[in-house]
């Protein structure tokens, strides 16, 4: 018996993919985001408004402390790249906190928010976003470079911000 479990342990693992994804799926990039002002964009929109630029998103909410607490390193990245766009997904659902927040901070960027929140929806279902804040980086032609940072001193961001 123990033989047969370890056996179908094994068969799942071989079987599951553990491949970054380099490209959002379909269903992801048709997400529904909303703008600062409640205009209505997909993500795949918001991502082709900054085609041909490097673009750093940063997954976050107002409530969070450690996205709040990371804030000054994102800062920073904006101030030692100035060329890349910053794309901010909120996962709050209270829209009001969000904009109170943004306001606050004073953050320069695209600010977007996805409605639905943390655990639901296409395209957080899509990056399994299980931690706040959570960095990527997107590259000129759309292509995922950074899959996953949790942390913005990660030396994975810069890195993936200056190559060409």
């Amino acid at each position: 018996m123990i033989k047969k479990s370890i056996l179908l342990i094994l068969i799942i693992c071989a079987s599951c993919s553990f491949e970054t994804p380099t490209a959002f799926t379909e269903v992801a990039l048709q997400e529904n985001v909303f703008s600062l002002n409640n205009k209505k964009s997909t993500f795949k929109e918001v991502i082709a408004n900054h085609k041909g630029k490097k673009i750093l998103v940063d997954f976050w909410a107002s409530w969070c402390r450690d996205c709040i607490v990371g804030m000054p390193k994102v800062k920073a990245l904006q101030k030692e790249f100035p060329e890349v766009a910053f794309l901010f997904l909120s996962v709050d659902e209270n829209k009001r906190s969000w904009k109170k927040v943004v306001q606050r901070l004073q953050l320069k960027g695209n600010h977007y928010n996805l409605p639905k929140g943390m655990k639901n929806g296409e395209l957080v279902d899509f990056i399994g976003l299980s931690w706040i804040p959570r960095y990527m980086v997107i590259d000129e032609q759309g292509k995922i470079v950074l899959f996953k940072a949790t942390d913005a001193s990660d030396k994975n961001i810069i890195k993936a911000l200056k190559k060409q």
